[in-house]
């Protein structure tokens, strides 16, 4: 086995070992009969403005490859956009490192649509960066707005909190300024990366915080189902569950969500809250994804044994013209 297929392979069960570890860590203390029950206990309406929070999140994250292909030269059609995108990231969620599980299943799409692979990776690194501005910017805001609340999870001073909100805020700031200034394109062998402009740098910014302010607004509608958990704590949380599912690539963040929330919120995060918020973000899109992608294989393998018919068959108006000339 190549070596790195076995680093690969040993990085997969390393993150599954690890993602057992922390769900057992999150689940070991509840019965099957009381995760169910806890899940009932949550509203109708409640699931279903989760459920919608979810759409929106997800329709966020289809502006990202519509402005990433615009950034790479390649304006495909909203629609194209939008399928490429949501079926990539609905199962790159779930497998965990998506950068690279989300990037070959957009291969797949946007090079049958023309592009090269280096206008794919533009447009890969641009949703990925995209995704880095909105969670840095979302993480200044809720540092910012109430400090409180890193004070408490994360065992900060006030001051330390402030400093750290100031941190992540000028992440976005100093992205500000280098679409601004920076013009000169940087040469990677013989790739070309151009910084985006100014407009497309704070569609980034703005799309991409809003993107995390909607899944969070999607958490947030089944935690306080049943508690006074605020909004703004939910922010907190969810924004550290983001950056350790970041730091340890666990496949779909798979009990390092659970656990990160559970940590940051004891009190307020319930298990029925958590399972829902994994069956609506994260498996329901997956299985809506794997259906759109099986469908697109199957058009795909259709149309090239169409092609390849067409250009065995002869022409019959050519055979015409060739008889006469005999």
């Amino acid at each position: 086995m190549p070596l790195k297929s076995l680093l690969i392979n040993t990085l997969c069960v390393v993150g599954l070992v690890l993602a057992s570890y922390l769900l057992y860590g999150v689940f070991h203390r509840y019965s099957p009969s009381e995760v169910v029950a806890s899940v009932r206990a949550i509203p109708t309406g409640r699931l279903l403005y989760s459920t919608a929070f979810a759409a929106a999140s997800y329709a966020c994250l289809t502006g990202f490859d519509w402005l990433g292909l615009r950034y790479a030269g390649k304006a495909l059609s909203y629609p194209k956009a939008a399928i490429a995108s949501f079926t990539a990231l609905s199962i790159g969620h779930n497998l965990g490192v998506a950068a690279l599980s989300s990037g070959a299943v957009r291969y797949r799409f946007y090079s049958r649509w023309g592009l090269t692979t280096e206008e794919v990776a533009k447009v890969v690194l641009f949703c990925g960066v995209t995704v880095g501005l909105g969670l840095s910017s979302l993480a200044a805001i809720a540092l910012l707005a109430n400090p409180e609340n890193a004070h408490r999870a994360l065992n900060l001073s006030l001051h330390r909190a402030v400093v750290l909100g100031i941190g992540c805020m000028a992440i976005p700031v100093g992205y500000l300024v280098l679409a601004a200034t920076v013009r000169t394109p940087l040469k990677i062998r013989h790739w070309r990366l151009q910084m985006p402009s100014v407009s497309a740098s704070l569609a980034q910014i703005a799309l991409g915080t809003l993107n995390f302010v909607c899944v969070s607004a999607c958490l947030h509608q089944l935690i306080s189902a049943d508690t006074d958990a605020g909004f703004v704590q939910t922010v907190t949380a969810f924004v550290l569950a983001n950056i350790a599912v970041l730091v340890t690539h666990v496949p779909g963040g798979l009990g390092v969500l659970e656990a990160t929330v559970r940590h940051v919120m004891p009190g307020s995060a319930s298990i029925g809250a958590l399972v829902a918020f994994r069956a609506i973000y994260f498996l329901l899109p997956l299985a809506s994804g794997l259906g759109l992608l099986a469908i697109s294989e199957v058009r795909n393998r259709v149309k090239g044994r169409h092609r390849s018919k067409d250009a065995v068959q002869p022409n019959p108006e050519t055979c015409e013209q060739g008889a006469r000339s005999a």
